[in-house]
């Protein structure tokens, strides 16, 4: 059975959508640090359609293939700098919030982030988790071309 696809039963819900997703890229949020998130958070949640399209989207971004390829198994790699491990480990518990976002991890993010470039984290965080509950409930898929 196909699923409904959001964009066209509810037009404006997904207008509302892509309002959050330019804001959160028209933030302070490093392009870096926002492929980051979106990679790992759709990797947690299973969502092909958008591990797909943002790996894509970094890759076009000037991010390299053996950082994409090691999101996975990001703490251990030496590939990733303390604000991105802080960045990656805050994505991990925000995207699994039913273990809730520990006190150590909020605590060392916020001594590297100020308070308004953490804003922009966890906002684009929950985003991204926005995007990966549409793309899993209905299925979407990514393109084999």
């Amino acid at each position: 059975m196909n699923r409904i696809r959001i964009n066209q039963a509810d037009p404006a819900a997904y207008k509302a959508m892509f309002a959050l997703d330019k804001y959160i890229e028209n933030s302070s949020l490093s392009k870096t640090h926002w492929e980051l998130i979106k990679i790992r958070a759709s990797q947690i949640n299973g969502c092909s359609f958008c591990v797909d399209k943002h790996s894509k989207d970094a890759r076009a971004s000037g991010e390299t293939e053996r950082r994409i390829f090691a999101l996975s198994c990001w703490k251990e790699t030496p590939f990733f700098d303390e604000q991105e491990r802080a960045i990656l480990q805050l994505t991990e518990e925000v995207t699994l919030i039913a273990g809730r976002v520990s006190d150590e991890t909020y605590d060392r993010a916020a001594a590297l982030l100020d308070d308004t470039y953490l804003a922009h984290v966890i906002m684009g965080i929950i985003t991204i988790n926005a995007w990966n509950r549409i793309g899993v409930s209905t299925k979407m898929e990514p393109e084999l071309a």
